[in-house]
């Protein structure tokens, strides 16, 4: 198994991939999904489950917002997972992700996810090595046990230098109509880059799986990032081989 490490991406890279052609490509791209997820939504018999995780100011939002933009709400599912309540915190940690994982015919979106379990409580725990590794094999018997019952798994990490995540945080303060995403613990889970840094590469390591693989998504240029994961949903629906049902026309005319 070969260790990730994120200082050998760069966050700000864009693979020659102009901004104006990615701009006509994206729009395309968000046209097509939109297609393919009726189709998905129609047959109903597969599921997609997309995972988003980065550091805060990644573009976990946005990216939702522009790369779905052209999809039904009937048949995609946002879920957004923070702090556990009481409730949550009685039952085991995968507890309440596993309600949400997408039905028939569903698209889910995870923003942030069961991975969170394995990096702020790492991150701000004191477990050793061993708590980790296990929970390390449960996500991926979990995950497992998603793909073989229909379900395909995307992960993406968006991944950001912490100069645009400085950049991103003086934006926010700056503007009246994003000043309310700014929150003063923003400020001290900066501090801890480092660890988290240290927290992802091992927890993407442990569980990037023939079945749930990790991407890692430049996403210092919004453009671009929109542009990987866009383009990887599409290529992942139209491998998926679906088709539209057969619909029952026993009647011979509409009265």
């Amino acid at each position: 198994m070969k260790r990730i490490k994120l200082d050998e991406h760069d966050p700000a890279e864009t693979s020659g991939v102009d901004k104006s052609e990615a701009a006509a490509a994206n729009a395309a791209i968000q046209k097509r999904i939109g297609e393919l997820q009726e189709l998905l939504y129609a047959e109903h018999t597969q599921r997609v489950l997309i995972i988003l995780q980065g550091m805060d100011t990644s573009g976990k939002d946005g990216t939702v917002r522009h790369v779905m933009n052209d999809c039904s709400l009937q048949g995609v599912r946002v879920v957004s997972f923070k702090k556990p309540t009481e409730e949550e915190l009685e039952h085991d940690y995968l507890w309440r992700v596993h309600k949400h994982v997408p039905g028939n015919g569903e698209i889910a979106i995870f923003n942030r996810s069961h991975y969170e379990d394995v990096l702020v409580v790492r991150v701000h725990g004191d477990h050793g090595e061993k708590y980790w590794k296990k929970r390390f094999r449960q996500i991926n018997d979990f995950e497992q046990m998603l793909a073989e019952n229909g379900t395909t798994i995307l992960k993406f990490f968006l991944h950001i230098s912490p100069e645009e995540q400085r950049e991103r945080l003086e934006s926010r303060i700056a503007d009246p109509t994003k000043r309310w995403k700014f929150q003063h613990g923003d400020i001290e889970e900066r501090k801890l880059w480092k660890d988290y840094i240290r927290a992802y590469e091992e927890a993407m390591t442990e569980t990037s799986t023939e079945y749930a693989s990790w991407t890692i998504v430049p996403a210092n240029r919004k453009w671009f990032r929109n542009y990987i994961v866009g383009k990887t949903v599409v290529d992942t629906l139209e491998n998926l081989g679906m088709q539209y049902p057969e619909p029952d026309l026993s009647a011979e005319r509409v009265e």
